[in-house]
């Protein structure tokens, strides 16, 4: 792919921010018309200290030139259960929707369109917990939940619980841009892509043989032989047992996301996902929750988190750390880190894990997590990729995963 160097116009800066800098370049107009040989000194050497403390970071921790990050799920991702041959499927699965969403960037798209191109390649894989390789509920039926939102105008669209719909974030988009609502769910969510020209397919084609392998492993021989509700039940219903989810389940399966971030600087996050293993009585968690399975502002950053989906909504991580950068002006990376490392593991219990990406309009990214491992992967405006799997590789700083 041919390097390029995108145009990007300039950030809004927080109020702070702002402040300051018009309170800087005030003091150096003064020191140039004073014309003194100290106040010129001082006025120049405060911006060389910033610079080279953040040419410092960029080199040592993340790039700061990134226009799109992607994950495919946090969870028990350890390099001593993963063969060479799954690792390099992932990174070149990862790398393919990396570079799906760098190619619309690239040609001027927009930055919903980049997020939805990098996350459809995922949820056609069969090796990502979203679209064709998503888990069995506890009924024997397969079910998606998704979200989007931009960063100008914060809409957002989602649906949630469906089981006929090949691209559950294209249909999440149609929701946000062809309907007043947020978020549709079930029958109705899938009549309304329907409407709007979406196919709808048989459940079936979801099934992977590795998932319904899992899935019949589990069935006890007294569970019971009632249908689920939808017609469509390929496999009886099984007894409840505990929820699972990716911080023990012991595959590499996981949710998939994006944030992009366009030419004109506007930001946009999606995140789609089959949910937890086994759930029933209708769970939904994070994923097509606004402000906890994904969240986008301009003014802040774009985040698609992953992990124990009822953690995440109880401290609604995507909003919290747009929150702390508006509000406690952190920087990206200070804000995804506390509340990964040290917020989500406050909540109830302690037992909620999980990790966000995350990206600003300079190009500055954050992918903490807190489990063994975190599918990632991000792309320069060079058009340079990387791609991560464990937290002994956590590329931005020692503080992730403490």
């Amino acid at each position: 792919m041919t390097a390029t160097r995108f145009f990007r116009l300039p950030s809004v800066k927080r109020k702070r921010n702002g402040l300051l800098t018009a309170l800087g370049a005030t003091l150096a107009a003064f020191a140039l018309l004073a014309g003194t040989a100290r106040a010129q000194s001082s006025t120049e050497t405060a911006p060389m200290q910033r610079a080279t403390t953040t040419a410092e970071r960029s080199s040592s921790e993340m790039p700061s030139n990134v226009v799109m990050v992607v994950h495919g799920g946090a969870g028990s991702i350890e390099e001593v259960n993963m063969t060479e041959e799954e690792a390099e499927a992932y990174r070149a699965e990862l790398t393919e929707a990396l570079r799906a969403g760098y190619a619309v960037i690239r040609d001027g798209g927009s930055s919903l369109d980049a997020v939805e191109a990098a996350i459809k390649p995922m949820e056609e894989s069969r090796m990502f917990n979203s679209g064709r390789g998503g888990v069995f509920t506890n009924a024997g039926t397969v079910e998606h939940d998704a979200s989007i939102m931009e960063g100008a105008t914060r809409k957002a669209g989602a649906i949630a619980g469906t089981k006929h719909i090949a691209h559950p974030i294209e249909a999440a988009r149609l929701v946000m841009e062809e309907s007043p609502h947020v978020m549709l769910a079930r029958q109705g969510a899938e009549e309304f892509a329907l409407a709007q020209g979406m196919d709808l397919v048989p459940n079936d084609y979801f099934y992977t043989d590795e998932r319904r392998a899992r899935f019949l492993e589990g069935l006890s021989s007294d569970a019971s032989t009632e249908k689920a509700p939808d017609e469509d039940a390929g496999v009886r219903a099984r007894p409840e047992r505990a929820p699972e989810h990716l911080g023990t389940v012991g595959e590499h399966l996981g949710t998939v996301g994006a944030a992009a971030v366009d030419q004109s600087g506007t930001l946009a996050a999606g995140t789609s996902t089959g949910g937890t293993f086994n759930k029933r009585w209708g769970r939904i968690g994070d994923s097509p929750i606004t402000g906890a399975g994904s969240y986008a502002e301009n003014e802040t950053a774009a985040v698609s988190s992953t992990g124990w989906g009822e953690y995440f909504i109880r401290g609604v991580v995507p909003h919290d750390i747009a929150s702390m950068m508006r509000y406690g002006d952190a920087s990206l990376t200070e804000a995804a880190r506390t509340v990964i490392n040290e917020k989500l593991p406050q909540i109830g219990d302690g037992q909620g894990t999980g990790g966000v990406i995350a990206l600003d309009v300079e190009g500055n990214v954050a992918t903490p997590f807190t489990t063994p491992g975190m599918f990632r992967g991000w792309i320069t405006e060079e058009g340079e990729v990387a791609v991560r799997f464990y937290a002994k590789d956590q590329y931005d700083g020692p503080m992730d995963g403490e």
